[in-house]
């Protein structure tokens, strides 16, 4: 199958590692993909199948060679797509890996895209329901997936080691990182930083983003904070397993892969509830899972360091549960998928 993926960026983040592991593995199996970017797209993943690259920043429907499928995600990628496919270079397929009109600017736009094509794939349970409510749409779930990069190296068993509190922040600069309740992170980070002065907290951030982000250098130097920035998947993989708790504080995620990485690392999870995390995650049971409105992010940092045997049962339970969160599985969902809707089109 010639299957072409529309794509703003593939920059480090849990969206575009998606799309790189879909693409990717699709190529490895024998279909033929294609990457087509904007003119000022990044490209931050090892790529497996060809790159196309278009002359403008924004995508036009020239650009799209002829495909069996078209695969668009982001909402400004939809209608672009949609009017390649009408001029018969292949069924338009939505692959949404986040409902963009209750979080991001310019909602009045996104809201319209998801009327735009009935070939919808979301990531959670969730999200399935958020869009069938709002636009009579049922999405084909495709779950998200873990690399066997990610596994627990047992770092943690070394003598003397520092209990490590690890988090993810992402560059605030341009209004697509409010859902993250970021400085909400960092107070109750603080807090249980006066509470276990011993504790060691990292912070770990994009390198790119790191760099062109003065709001976080400004915000993470100012020396209560170890900053990590990792450039690949190995970097990323170790700093998970030289961390005891992970903390995630994003209220609004479709699939939160950080939390299911540091699980499938070895490490106790913190999280808030942010919708698409109830894939993997049960309060007390491999986790602790709490609402916003409850505040106790720091309580429950402070409950898992006082309560080892707690956190390692946690810690434990989380890595078996993230096991069946495999990048095989994701692939095998979504090519069935795309065979069942090309085998309906025109019906």
């Amino acid at each position: 199958m010639r299957i072409v993926f529309a794509v703003l960026t593939l920059s480090r983040g849990g969206a575009q590692r998606m799309l790189t592991e879909l693409a990717n593995r699709l190529a490895v199996i024998g279909h033929e993909v294609a990457v087509l970017l904007p003119s000022n797209g990044r490209v931050e993943y090892e790529m497996k199948c060809p790159i196309i690259t278009a002359p403008a920043e924004v995508l036009m429907a020239d650009d799209f060679p002829y495909s069996d499928v078209i695969i668009s995600n982001f909402y400004t990628t939809v209608p672009v797509a949609e009017q390649a496919s009408r001029q018969g270079k292949g069924l338009h397929i939505r692959l949404a890996l986040c409902y963009e009109p209750t979080f991001l600017p310019d909602n009045a736009l996104s809201f319209a895209s998801y009327h735009i094509t009935r070939n919808l794939m979301v990531l959670s349970r969730w999200q399935q329901e958020m869009v069938r409510q709002n636009h009579g749409i049922k999405g084909r779930i495709v779950p998200v997936g873990v690399s066997s990069d990610f596994r627990n190296m047992h770092l943690r068993d070394a003598p003397g080691k520092p209990l490590v509190i690890s988090a993810i922040m992402r560059r605030p600069e341009g209004g697509f990182a409010g859902h993250r309740e970021q400085d909400y992170l960092l107070e109750q980070l603080d807090m249980v930083k006066q509470l276990h002065p011993e504790a060691v907290i990292c912070i770990m951030v994009p390198p790119a983003e790191y760099a062109a982000s003065e709001s976080l250098q400004t915000k993470l130097g100012v020396g209560r904070y170890q900053v990590r920035t990792p450039g690949n998947d190995e970097e990323l993989a170790y700093h998970y397993n030289e961390t005891d708790i992970f903390v995630s504080s994003s209220t609004y995620d479709t699939g939160s892969l950080p939390g299911l990485e540091a699980m499938r690392c070895g490490a106790a999870l913190v999280t808030l509830y942010s919708g698409g995390n109830r894939e993997y995650g049960l309060h007390r049971q491999n986790c602790l899972m709490s609402y916003r409105y409850e505040n106790r992010l720091a309580v429950d940092v402070d409950t898992l360091i006082n309560d080892r045997e707690l956190r390692l049962r946690l810690a434990a339970r989380g890595e078996e549960d993230s096991r069946r969160f495999t990048w095989e599985r994701s692939v095998a969902v979504f090519q069935a998928e795309l065979f069942e809707l090309v085998s309906r089109q025109g019906l």
